[in-house]
């Protein structure tokens, strides 16, 4: 088949369609999350948690955080390993999940044998872990009793946290989940009473799913990438063939994401939207530079803290520097960067997507 040819303008078009940000806007979070597939769970709150703030930036100011505190307690939603998903896609992981220690040797990468082989050589922690869910779950980790024989050996922060690596790659296994949250601690159970008991899907269909979702998702993409430990950035053989005019490499593509008529908007992006987490693909698309600066010296800021990406149809025009601070009860707008001079139209539009902020915020707007 031939390869769809398109201009940057096309493949933008397809991107901001296909992330729910062009002027449809969608009516439920539910509806968010199963177009995104999912919202990534991050703690940093400059201006307000990661999946609030994607899902906002999707409904607006009609969106309410209680909406997905309330999916996740009805487990509409479900957390696997810091991302939110609907509770019907658990049924595309039980597979992946049930083979997790199965690969025979020399067919896993060195670093999950190791995992592997770490989880095994501490079986008595893991089952006095899963008898203590059994018997009492939900709980906190600190709740849960550290019998490893063996500490988990790490050059970062979890060098020694041998409790919390063991429910991650039980989580892994399929043995436990994520229950809920009491304030910012994780509850833990039996991944029995949490996930939904539907049929499992097998392996190779399911992802198979998964790619098709995930460039329904993001419209184009790459068909091979780098390896991801928990999204992958690519899709595999889904959709079709497709090259983008002035960029190297084929691409894959949604064919019904093709050939519609498009009307942008304004919109303020986390630094973790799906539409420019992966950079390679937001420079070759988008042509638009960004770093998150929030690591950086304050004097080699460019940008800000977390400075937010601002959409304008579909282009990425500039970055928003600004604070929530709640105890002042205000959204502190330190500066609007502006990657080419705003005309009269956008600056209007870029200021009213900040008040709509602020108000869902429930704060004050101090600009410069």
């Amino acid at each position: 088949m031939t390869p769809h040819q398109l201009s940057r303008q096309d493949a933008r078009r397809v991107a901001v369609r296909a992330q729910l940000l062009d002027h449809r806007r969608p009516t439920d979070l539910l509806a968010v999350v199963r177009g995104l597939t999912l919202l990534q769970v991050d703690p940093i709150a400059a201006v307000a948690p990661n999946a609030h703030l994607v899902a906002w930036s999707r409904l607006g100011s009609a969106y309410s955080r209680s909406d997905l505190d309330t999916a996740l307690v009805d487990r509409t939603l479900l957390e696997l390993r810091a991302m939110i998903r609907p509770a019907e896609d658990l049924a595309l992981y039980r597979a992946d999940m049930a083979r997790w220690d199965q690969a025979e040797p020399g067919e896993l990468p060195g670093w999950r044998a190791g995992r592997r082989d770490w989880v095994r050589a501490n079986e008595k922690c893991r089952q006095d872990i899963l008898d203590r869910l059994g018997a009492s779950g939900p709980l906190p980790s600190r709740d849960l009793p550290d019998t490893c024989e063996v500490p988990w050996q790490s050059t970062g922060w979890t060098n020694n946290r041998n409790v919390t690596q063991m429910l991650e790659f039980l989580v892994l296994r399929g043995e436990v989940a994520i229950a809920g949250r009491r304030g910012a601690d994780r509850l833990w159970d039996l991944a029995s009473r949490v996930y939904p008991d539907d049929p499992v899907v097998p392996g190779e269909e399911a992802g198979r799913v998964r790619d098709e979702r995930r460039l329904r998702s993001l419209g184009i993409a790459r068909a091979r990438g780098p390896e991801c430990p928990v999204e992958p950035a690519d899709v595999r053989e889904a959709g079709e063939d497709a090259v983008v005019e002035g960029v190297k490499g084929r691409w894959r593509v949604d064919p019904s994401l093709l050939g519609q008529p498009f009307t942008g908007r304004v919109a303020l992006l986390s630094p973790f939207d799906r539409l420019l987490h992966d950079r390679k693909r937001m420079a070759e698309l988008f042509e638009f530079e960004y770093q998150l600066e929030m690591y950086k010296p304050v004097a080699k800021r460019r940008w800000g803290y977390f400075a937010l990406p601002i959409l304008r149809d579909d282009r990425l025009v500039g970055k928003l520097d600004a604070t929530a601070d709640r105890k002042a009860g205000v959204l502190r707008v330190d500066a609007v960067h502006e990657d080419e001079p705003f005309d009269r139209a956008t600056t209007a539009a870029v200021r009213a997507e900040i008040a709509d902020l602020a108000a869902w915020l429930a704060l004050d707007v101090v600009m410069p």
